[in-house]
């Protein structure tokens, strides 16, 4: 079984990460359980989940898997009472559920005289009301409802610690996505309050906020059909000081060091860009 790349050691802990199908997550989960966790997956379709939970169990880890929809409460109580059986108390929570539509986000980055008349594109004014909706409620009541449901372990249990994901699009917003960006933005802001809130209960509130990483639901965004990169991926890449994607293997060390409580046990509040230096670039 691959060592973690910190000395975190979580043995002993319970970790639940949500939206654990996805590829950033399922990584995730197999960080966790490398540093010592029994990591219960959640996602809202679970033939991913069996096999990434069959991954870890493979390599000496302890995972299980449970389908469940973010947004219903009764699935993530359903969920959590099910965890406390099987596993034990919630120690960690990493909310890793999220995602943007395409329906709710434009076509061009800047608006221009004469767009407004034209069929060919969708405008700001054309977003559409589901679209938006559905990108809030995922990314923000996708982080509010698991925490509701776990976080009731960790108050029982005299503490813990959450990780929400955040965006570095959360500092300035990314042309073409609105929601996206007003809902990571949100994240973040739900995350500081958290860990004001929880601050009386030895529970730690932190974010990540992974920069531009290569997944299903950006390829195209960043490829083109043979596999050159757009040119917005281009424009990303010159606004990246370090001048690449982010690979999975990036995170694993942010999210070990937020999880050490010896580490970083007087850090709550905090959201860790992880984007090699694009929030910081000006540019010039």
């Amino acid at each position: 079984m691959e060592k973690n790349v910190l000395q975190t050691d979580l043995s002993g802990k319970v970790a639940v990460v949500t939206g654990a199908g996805g590829v950033l997550c399922s990584y995730l989960s197999k960080v966790l359980a490398r540093a010592g966790a029994k990591v219960a997956l959640v996602n809202r379709s679970d033939a991913s989940i069996i096999r990434y939970a069959e991954e870890i169990n493979a390599e000496g880890g302890v995972a299980k898997a449970y389908k469940g929809n973010v947004l219903i409460r009764e699935d993530m109580e359903r969920i959590a009472d099910q965890v406390l059986q099987d596993l034990g108390p919630c120690d960690i929570l990493l909310n890793g559920a999220g995602g943007n539509n395409p329906t709710a986000q434009t076509d061009k980055e800047y608006y221009e005289n004469g767009d407004l008349d034209r069929d060919d594109i969708k405008t700001f004014f054309d977003l559409d009301d589901d679209g938006v909706n559905m990108v809030f409620d995922l990314n923000y009541n996708g982080t509010l409802i698991p925490t509701q449901a776990f976080a009731k372990h960790m108050v029982r249990n005299g503490g813990g610690n959450i990780i929400n994901i955040s965006s570095m699009n959360a500092f300035l917003p990314l042309t073409k996505i609105p929601a996206y960006s007003g809902a990571k933005a949100a994240v973040s802001n739900f995350t500081q309050w958290l860990a004001v809130h929880f601050s009386k209960c030895n529970i730690r509130v932190n974010a990540i906020a992974p920069g531009f990483f290569v997944s299903k639901q950006n390829q195209k965004l960043l490829f083109n059909d043979d596999g050159t990169p757009t040119q917005r991926s281009q424009k990303i890449l010159a606004g990246t000081p370090m001048g690449r994607f982010g690979n999975t293997e990036d995170l694993a060390g942010g999210l070990l060091f937020l999880l050490d409580d010896k580490a970083a046990g007087f850090i709550t509040g905090v959201v860790l860009p992880i984007d090699g230096g694009f929030s910081a670039y000006s540019g010039v």
